[in-house]
């Protein structure tokens, strides 16, 4: 089931994982209500947003008992702490350059501050990046946003996915409660006038509109509607039918100890598989299987011989992964055990070419 031939030969691996860093990661929304994604946002800078996206999903692997982010919060914030990095060059990977710094913390009243703060190497503590945690706060909460095993705050991916775990806290919260959320807000800064401007900057956020913008007609539109129609969609391995999402199975491995057995939802190939029946093609439940169908597009050729509605695979070694290319480089797909549908920027790296089956 699912990308199956991976774990023939690798025994209870979890089939569609990524192995390879995703350098740029556009995330659908989560289950529990969390918004989809936007393809753009006028303002923010497209990695900033994908970042803000990212960690939205993301943060629930580290809080799960924290319910209701979407990436419309960690805008808001970084609206107001950074202009998303305004003026600043944020390269595809987030790091962002010039650093962005804040004044010395040591009481002489730049920037309010009146009372001095150390790092515990004696250092005066100082606000840094985009989210502007100061260094004592970034040190406890700490996150690894784009898995290039670095906890940079000058790091968009790392920033974000540290301020969502830092406004989820460790305890129970329900950030799409009002009262929660203002609370979180004012722990993240105690000014009243802040979490104002916050809330307004998140529900202007809230209102964008939320789908991506994907160029496509006849059956590839319709492969690509049935297939963002599931965004959100819990990752199961071995689900997905024809018919839509379905339970999960043991890999005696990482999806058991993510409980798939017990979601419903889709794997990689389960979810091409729902979509392209949505055109009456019917195929095998095996991303290797669905590689060698269909017209090949090589990846010599590059990303720009794909079409929308073209599948998408990965390696490398044995095929592992399979997603449906949208557009512009991103890819719909279930990536892997704990998280969601959503649209990813296709990595090159890993990207073992593509097929039509629309031809």
């Amino acid at each position: 089931m699912g990308c199956l031939a991976l774990l023939l030969l690798f025994g209870p691996v979890i089939a569609c994982v990524l192995v390879a860093v995703l350098i740029i990661v556009v995330i659908a929304g989560g289950a529990d209500g969390s918004s989809s994604a936007p393809g753009h946002v006028p303002g923010i800078p497209d990695v900033m947003l994908t970042a803000y996206q990212q960690a939205s999903q993301r943060v629930a692997g580290i809080r799960p008992t924290c319910a209701g982010m979407r990436w419309s919060i960690l805008a808001g914030i970084a609206e107001v702490e950074s202009r998303h990095a305004s003026g600043r060059t944020i390269a595809p990977n987030g790091d962002i350059n010039p650093p962005i710094l804040g004044p010395p913390l040591d009481g002489s009243g730049v920037g309010g501050n009146r009372t001095p703060i150390r790092n515990p190497d004696g250092t005066f503590a100082r606000a840094v990046g985009p989210f502007q945690f100061l260094t004592t706060t970034w040190a406890g909460v700490a996150q690894d946003g784009n898995d290039d095993g670095t906890h940079n705050p000058h790091n968009a991916f790392d920033a974000a996915l540290g301020a969502a775990a830092y406004l989820c806290g460790t305890g129970p919260r329900n950030l799409k409660d009002q009262a929660q959320l203002r609370a979180a807000l004012l722990r993240y800064n105690g000014s009243q006038t802040y979490v104002t401007q916050v809330l307004a900057n998140i529900e202007r956020y809230d209102a964008v509109e939320l789908r991506p913008v994907v160029s496509a007609s006849g059956a590839a539109k319709i492969v690509i509607g049935a297939a963002m129609s599931q965004l959100g969609v819990p990752y199961a391995w071995g689900g997905g039918t024809a018919a839509g999402p379905s339970r999960g199975i043991r890999d005696g491995g990482v999806a058991d100890r993510h409980g798939d057995y017990n979601k419903i939802g889709f794997d990689c190939s389960g979810l091409v598989l729902f979509a392209y029946a949505k055109v009456g093609i019917s195929l095998p439940h095996n991303s290797r299987s669905q590689f060698a169908l269909g017209a090949r597009v090589p990846k010599e050729a590059g990303l720009g011989a794909l079409r929308p509605g073209d599948l998408v695979f990965y390696s490398p070694g044995l095929i592992h992964h399979v997603g449906i290319y949208v557009g512009g480089g991103k890819m719909i797909n279930a990536p892997n055990s704990g998280s969601l549908v959503r649209i990813d920027t296709i990595n090159f790296a890993s990207y073992a070419g593509g097929v039509n089956m629309l031809r």
